[in-house]
């Protein structure tokens, strides 16, 4: 077997969250080594002179807790912790956070950017950490059962919460409606329904979203993107509903029925409208006695005999009469 060919991609250089991670290790591998080399052994005489000069190097010591850095900005930043101060701000959202690397994982709440792919289905995530628990999907480490129904989990968190499936228990209830979950996210997300927070951020055009599938489902708009083909012509949509809907066309289904005539339809907003005539009809006939343009064209002009009178006894005009 020959050598493998060189790679000739041209390296960046590390990200600015990379050097940040990788200068972070470093100061904690050359602390631990200090305190490794302050352990002196029963009968042994310590090493003063690599000592002080070890100490040397960590001359920025926190006064609240003791810990010591190596370099000024290290220090900085772990003093935020004890002040509390957070310069770092999201322009979306108004959340702030003691690091910059933090505020850049947060943004990608904001984009819907994931940079970590499953290699294994392909799925991808904003934080590593998502995905280190995703995996578990494909390693089957599954080992809480569901005694009801059989089913598997990879936290008990999780079995508990699907547990609620079965019991019908709802404990989150949202403080505004009343409507109650059986799990906690899903109440943060409903709430979003009611304090109007749009933290998702379209940057093609700046509109904002409630939710990041909403968000994702616009990006297509300017992306030009139509997943979803159909299957009996070449037409393509952005949406799997879109999709759905111009199929019946083709298998001529109407699932949606008139409560007052009967008529079917293909889509719901077409019922809908439908349902308009109706109650238009009832307003400009009270008394249910009008004859319909099928009820003329049925019979000859000549044979039509008057039409019943009414014998309603007639109110006042309506309110809505009255205004016109």
């Amino acid at each position: 077997m020959s050598d493998p060919e060189p790679c000739r991609m041209k390296h960046t250089e590390d990200t600015e969250e990379q050097r940040e991670l990788m200068e972070v290790k470093k100061e904690s591998e050359e602390l631990i080594e200090v305190e490794e080399e302050q352990h002196v052994n029963p009968g042994e005489k310590p090493k003063n002179t690599f000592i002080k000069e070890k100490r040397a190097k960590t001359s920025f010591i926190c006064n609240d807790c003791g810990k010591s850095f190596i370099k000024k900005q290290s220090y900085d930043v772990h003093m935020r912790i004890h002040t509390g101060e957070k310069p770092f701000t999201c322009d979306q959202c108004g959340k702030s956070f003691t690091q910059k690397i933090h505020l850049n994982v947060h943004m990608r709440m904001h984009t819907g950017e994931k940079l970590y792919a499953c290699d294994q289905c392909g799925k991808s995530f904003a934080q590593s950490s998502y995905l280190n628990v995703h995996m578990k999907n494909h390693t089957k480490e599954k080992p809480y059962t569901c005694d009801q129904c059989g089913k598997t989990f990879i936290w008990p968190s999780i079995l508990k919460a699907h547990l609620r499936v079965h019991t019908k228990e709802k404990p989150h209830s949202c403080f505004v409606c009343r409507k109650s979950f059986s799990v906690l996210q899903t109440l943060q997300t409903h709430l979003k329904i009611h304090t109007g927070v749009r933290e998702y951020m379209c940057f093609e055009c700046g509109k904002t979203f409630t939710f990041v599938n909403n968000l994702k489902r616009h990006q297509m708009i300017h992306t030009g993107e139509k997943p979803y083909k159909c299957s009996h012509c070449d037409k393509r949509f952005r949406q799997s509903s879109y999709l759905k809907t111009h199929e019946r066309m083709h298998c001529r289904e109407k699932p949606y029925t008139c409560r007052q005539c009967g008529k079917n339809f293909t889509m719901k907003s077409h019922v809908t409208l439908h349902m308009k005539i109706h109650a238009v009809e009832k307003l400009l006939d009270p008394c249910g006695k009008r004859t319909t343009r099928m009820d003329v064209e049925g019979e000859d002009s000549e044979n039509m005999s008057d039409p019943e009178p009414c014998r309603m006894n007639h109110t006042e005009d309506t309110e809505e009469q009255r205004a016109e």
